[in-house]
């Protein structure tokens, strides 16, 4: 698929002008703004923090999301309605580490591959942002320093490969692609959860040794999302300032949520063993994912550092960092509400 690239919005629908408020960010005062998956994690931030800037804000999927109009799409099925948007910001996934040839990862290709196509389709040459993932890179163990140009390939579950599917089909039709990793913030309904679940007995078994990796405040990526109507078509890594070293920050994010916990490290290759044989077991029951997976252990065994010079030279700046979270999480600060996962 092919698409005009259309200039960034304007004062009103396809005029085709684009009025920066401020350096790499377009003004957002009365612009309409569609947000798929808009009832979701990031999505739900995004339509938000767009409200509150001025714009007017349609949630388009399944469910409403936390303010504007409520467009109704089913991404798995249906071609979504985008009459009078201005910008397209898709955020819609169909997230996890399903099981090869169960429901869920057909699931996962209708609605992150053949959904991005219907939506592409229905933008009309509108100005679209498309929220990928870090997950379309190589797992080659060299990624002390990712830009965006690491091979695209070589995928270890259908979440890594319908997201690069779904991306291609995406820079084919002129979008800015965006890619974070391990996404965090108020109301995260994945990382910790999945971190705090897997504790036993005031333990945490970790795969290899202590590695740093990147992770993305979920307001860093917002920013992003509303800066990017106006960079050129392409994809962008979008991550925090600096990496993080992972068990000091287990360990923290887990004391800062009321499971305090020991962190103990299981050979690399023991762990995939493990990985393996409770994936061999999941296929016999394909509606469960495995409680660890090849994928999981390759995203916490090796390090992994977005170069993000990229996006930082139209403009955008990581403001947040885990330290602001944790804080706030301590304080007691209140989670924003409706946070399912997107759809």
């Amino acid at each position: 698929m092919t698409a005009r690239r259309p200039g960034p919005p304007g004062a009103g629908a396809g005029d085709g002008r684009f009025r920066p408020a401020a350096p790499g960010r377009p003004g957002l005062a009365g612009l309409r703004l569609a947000v798929t998956g808009a009832s979701g994690f990031c999505g739900g931030h995004l339509a938000r923090a767009a409200a509150a800037a001025g714009a007017q804000v349609v949630c388009v999927g399944r469910r409403p999301g936390p303010v504007g109009e409520h467009v109704p799409w089913d991404a798995a099925r249906a071609v979504p309605d985008l009459a009078g948007a201005d910008l397209v910001v898709h955020c819609a996934a169909a997230v996890g580490d399903p099981v090869p040839g169960s429901p869920a990862e057909a699931l996962m290709h209708a609605v992150n591959v053949d959904g991005t196509a219907r939506l592409l389709r229905a933008a009309g040459g509108r100005p679209v942002v498309w929220v990928s993932s870090a997950s379309v890179y190589d797992p080659r163990p060299d990624r002390g320093r990712v830009r965006e140009d690491h091979p695209v390939s070589g995928h270890l579950n259908a979440y890594g490969r319908t997201k690069a599917a779904g991306e291609r089909l995406a820079l084919a039709a002129g979008a800015v692609v965006l890619r974070p990793r391990a996404v965090y913030g108020p109301g995260d309904p994945h990382l910790v959860p999945r971190l705090t679940a897997r504790v036993r007995a005031g333990t945490l078994l970790l795969p290899g040794r202590d590695v740093r990796l990147s992770l993305t405040a979920v307001e860093n990526l917002t920013d992003a999302c509303l800066s990017a109507a106006g960079w050129p078509p392409g994809a962008y890594n979008i991550a925090d300032a600096a990496a993080y070293p992972r068990d000091r920050t287990v360990r923290e994010v887990l004391r800062a949520h009321g499971t305090p916990a020991r962190i103990r490290h299981l050979p690399r290759g023991a762990a995939l063993a493990v990985a393996g044989a409770l994936q061999g077991v999941a296929r016999h029951r394909p509606h469960a994912e495995p409680a660890l997976t090849r994928y999981a252990v390759d995203q916490l065994a090796h390090t992994v550092v977005l170069d993000i010079g990229k996006a930082r030279a139209r403009g955008w700046s990581p403001r947040r960092t885990l330290g602001d979270f944790l804080a706030e999480v301590r304080a007691g600060r209140p989670v924003p509400g409706g946070t399912p996962p997107a759809g």
